[in-house]
């Protein structure tokens, strides 16, 4: 997660276990008008074996630990009285598992999309890439997290930034992460909201040249992470974290020619 940042750094803000794990989040966010239910992202999902086949559906929760127990995203919404069927429109940053792996479900024995009556949102250029992965992508990248929403047509797809897809909803482009990732920026004209995704994953991640190993592109990600954070400290962005375990949300001041967390928020 923090690819050449010594650890000696890094596990001041994440410590990890044995096996040099750390703890994550797979955060998703939800917004709620009288009209529609969005939701951006929608995590790991479940059904590992099923979606993934019985070998590599064991190996997959046991590489990652993810925790059964814990929240799930059916149970999350149902906190804010939101079922799947209510869902109206899914964002989808990316197909990688842990963002796009909520997405579709087994129901009946077929794989279906999980939000039935819902549009979903991605770029075209990351469904490319994830139906013809490159070798370093290959094992984040799954045809039962998408394939199902092509059957279904239910997924949209932009081809580039787009402004007011939905009234007060943003994407911008980043491609050092995945070629074709989106962020989300959501605002009324006074409060902006960013969804980072994986180029800001975590609020360690402000730091400029903190990027992980995961990324295809370092330097490129940087000059992306610039662009975005530049905005966010001189306007007062709040930054969305997916992956965080600590920290929800935060806004960014400079630090000379960095960034620095200014304050966190827990929604």
């Amino acid at each position: 997660m923090f690819g050449t940042v010594p650890k000696v750094l890094w596990e001041r803000s994440n410590p990890a276990d044995e096996k040099n794990r750390i703890t994550m989040e797979a955060r998703a966010l939800l917004l709620k008008s009288s009209s529609r239910k969005i939701l951006i992202d929608t995590g790991n999902g479940g059904d590992f074996i099923p979606k993934y086949g019985a070998n590599l559906g064991r190996k997959f929760a046991e590489l990652y630990n993810i925790d059964a127990e814990g929240p799930s995203l059916e149970k999350s919404l149902a906190k804010f009285d939101v079922t799947f069927n209510d869902v109206t429109d899914v964002i989808l940053t990316h197909l990688h598992f842990d963002h796009a792996g909520g997405a579709t479900s087994v129901r009946g024995g077929e794989m279906v999309p999980t939000f039935p009556k819902a549009k979903y949102y991605l770029q075209k250029r990351n469904l490319e890439t994830a139906s013809s992965p490159n070798l370093r992508e290959r094992a984040s990248y799954f045809p039962s997290n998408y394939e199902p929403l092509i059957k279904k047509n239910v997924l949209k797809l932009f081809d580039g930034e787009v402004e007011n897809f939905i009234p007060g909803f943003s994407v911008f482009i980043s491609n050092g992460h995945t070629q074709g990732h989106q962020m989300v920026r959501v605002s009324d004209g006074t409060t902006t909201l960013l969804y980072c995704g994986d180029v800001v994953p975590t609020s360690s991640h402000v730091r400029l040249a903190w990027v992980m190993g995961f990324d295809l592109e370092p330097l490129r990600i940087i000059a992306e992470k610039e662009r975005i954070l530049s905005a966010a400290a001189d306007q007062g962005w709040y930054l969305y974290f997916e992956h965080d375990p600590y920290c929800d949300a935060a806004t960014v001041s400079r630090d000379g020619k960095d960034y620095v967390v200014s304050t966190r928020y827990w929604l």
